[in-house]
């Protein structure tokens, strides 16, 4: 479809903006990184819950609060094997994660988020205040930065962004959606509207938004793009076309602390320090310390393995499959494996309630008595009892991992609720609920009919290439099979996957993932009845249950809500709601590893990150 890859680099881009710093990327785990990672070391961690979980929470916290910067010295290069190249130049319009962590090094937002804490920390602007309806922001703007080419920053560059480029509907930017502003209105209905950006002088600007947006500062981390370079781009309608892959990097002109020198494809892509990055040290030394960051482009996920193994890369994200391999390394190939925590990005299974037809028939998305079941309250909960997480967690993720029952993750914080109803593996509570439908097997086939003699049965899909999918999914068939469904479970492309989903609605239950961020706001698109990504039924005209009613307005309410206290209040009830209506079955959350060798400062494992790649510079070689 057409507007799928719009739709999906959405959800890329608002986990981007607000779960992160995009100069710690490096450190962190991909989203698909950390849906694959897991470990070996002990396959009693399933069983610890929450008391092991509060305790690595607690180490990485530590971590944080006692972490202090040394000094580095200048050269050296930081290594990565990676699958993954760009597949643009152009990070406005770039929708996958390849392109977003490369051009994270050469642009920068106003704001940036802490690699130790998550808070906002200033960036290109210096300061800002608001107003006490936290309508109006002004931004003050550091006047010692420039362009990669020499040009000075101002806030004309500023206002070019979100004015001509952001704003710009010709244009397919991945940042758009962060700055649409959800509302109601007199009556009642639901608006969307855009905030104003004035350019007030050359180191000031003025933004203006329709209501209070809590989230505000995270979002302004967008990257802000050159005027100079890009407005003729704009004005001529070839901004798509700019920075392409095949740009002479030279041409990509960013504020960041690198630039990019060189891109092979197929090979490497290498950036090189910027001598005049704005950013310097305690003691005044200008930042990066690093010479280079050189990506080598490898053919496959063991060839990444292997790369770091033989001493070809620095770090290493680690899967659940290497890490007993891997951990058995560590002291005689001088590296630290760093446990960091349950990851953001989640794994489910749902079923699909649209009630519509296709167009132009009277042919309904999903059989009307399919719909019937999947909309059954009962039939959901009966499903949640059968999936056997410590099973996912032993099987799939190695033993490390952590059950999931709502939408955010023990790693946001406060965010999370862990008193949320739960459905912990019982195949006879499973069997009670269904009985209690009158669901039985009148034949003796194994199968249970519902009370119109029609079996249980149904197709349940995932995408091919992704082997953790795969297994969770045969995990979550069986569970069900057990209790009497007869489910199908097949591995389909991921192109007729996403087609399904936000085009034809034709499908009947998914097993997909979603990325989220350390700031719940990301999982707007998934949980207001509106939304493109509210997947059992997007695009709701009016919330179609009273529960996602609730859920819309509170997700609205804690977006809007400046108060700290309050927004926590709004989304532990949210997810209360979804927990209690189950319209997402949750499996587990994996375990962030990263491996990165023992030659670097100014490294530490918090939450968001092992180091801010400003700071990061190699150790001293020992003499002899």
């Amino acid at each position: 479809m057409q507007r799928t890859s719009k739709h999906l680099s959405v959800l890329t881009r608002i986990t981007i903006i607000l779960s992160f710093s995009m100069l710690a990327l490096v450190a962190c785990s991909s989203d698909e990184a950390d849906e694959n990672a897991g470990g070996a070391q002990d396959s009693g961690i399933a069983q610890e819950g929450d008391a092991a979980l509060d305790l690595i929470v607690d180490e990485l916290k530590r971590n944080a609060e006692q972490f202090e910067y040394t000094a580095g010295q200048y050269g050296g290069d930081l290594t990565i094997a990676t699958i993954s190249e760009p597949l643009t130049f152009n990070l406005a319009i770039a929708d996958d994660a390849s392109s977003s962590n490369v051009l994270g090094y050469l642009f920068e937002g106003l704001t940036e988020l802490s690699w130790l804490t998550d808070e906002v920390e200033p960036a290109l602007a210096e300061s800002w205040e608001r107003s006490e309806d936290g309508l109006s922001w002004q931004f003050n703007l550091r006047r010692d930065v420039t362009w990669h080419d020499g040009t000075p920053f101002t806030a004309h560059d500023v206002g070019f962004t979100f004015n001509k480029i952001i704003y710009n509907d010709d244009i397919d930017t991945n940042a758009r959606a962060a700055f649409e502003f959800r509302f109601l209105d007199e009556n009642g209905e639901w608006q969307q509207s855009r905030m104003t950006v004035t350019i007030i002088d050359d180191h000031t600007v003025g933004f203006v938004l329709p209501v209070p947006f809590a989230p505000f500062l995270r979002s302004m981390g967008t990257a802000i793009y050159p005027k100079h370079i890009l407005e003729q781009h704009v004005e001529n309608d070839t901004f798509d076309e700019v920075w392409d892959i095949d740009t002479d990097p030279a041409e990509v002109i960013g504020t960041g602390p690198f630039v990019i020198e060189s891109h092979t494809p197929e090979q490497q892509v290498v950036l090189v320090r910027n001598p005049n990055y704005w950013m310097t040290d305690a003691e005044d030394n200008r930042l990066p310390y690093l010479d280079e960051i050189v990506y080598t482009i490898v053919e496959n996920l063991e060839a990444e393995l292997e790369a770091f193994k033989v001493g070809q890369s620095d770090v290493h994200g680690v899967l659940g499959e290497e890490y007993a391999e891997l951990e058995a390394l560590q002291e005689e190939q001088n590296f630290t494996i760093h446990r960091r925590g349950p990851g953001f990005s989640s794994t489910f299974l749902t079923f699909n309630v649209h009630p519509g037809r296709i167009p132009d028939s009277s042919v309904p998305y999903v059989a009307d008595h399919k719909r019937r079941w999947f909309d059954d309250l009962t039939f959901r909960r009966a499903v949640a009892y059968s999936v056997d997480k410590n099973a996912i967690i032993e099987e799939v993720q190695h033993g490390l991992g952590y059950p999931q029952w709502s939408p955010i993750s023990p790693a946001a914080e406060d965010f999370y609720n862990p008193d949320v109803m739960t459905y912990p593996y019982d195949v006879s509570k499973a069997k009670e609920l269904l009985d209690e439908l009158d669901w039985v097997d009148t034949n003796g086939d194994g199968i249970r009919e519902d009370g119109e003699g029609n079996e249980i049965e149904f197709r349940m899909v995932t995408n091919t290439d992704n082997s953790v999918r795969e297994k969770v999914g045969r995990i979550i068939a069986d569970g069900m099979k057990e209790i009497g469904l007869n489910v199908s479970f097949e591995l389909i492309e991921f192109s007729d996957l996403e087609h399904s989903l936000t085009d034809t609605y034709v499908w009947e239950a998914v097993i997909i993932g979603f990325g989220s961020g350390s700031d719940p706001y990301s999982g707007i698109v998934m949980w207001h009845s509106s939304g493109d990504f509210h997947l059992w039924y997007p695009f709701q005209e009016e919330p179609a249950t009273e529960w996602e009613a609730e859920i819309d307005e509170l997700y609205v309410k804690a977006s809007q809500e400046l108060d700290h206290e309050k927004r926590v209040e709004y989304y532990h009830r949210a997810q209360e709601i979804a927990a209690e209506n189950v319209p997402l079955i949750y499996t587990t959350l994996s375990e962030r590893l990263t491996a990165a060798r023992n030659v670097f400062g100014n490294v530490t494992p918090t939450l968001y990150a092992i180091w801010d790649i400003r700071y990061l510079y190699r150790l001293p070689v020992p003499e002899g």
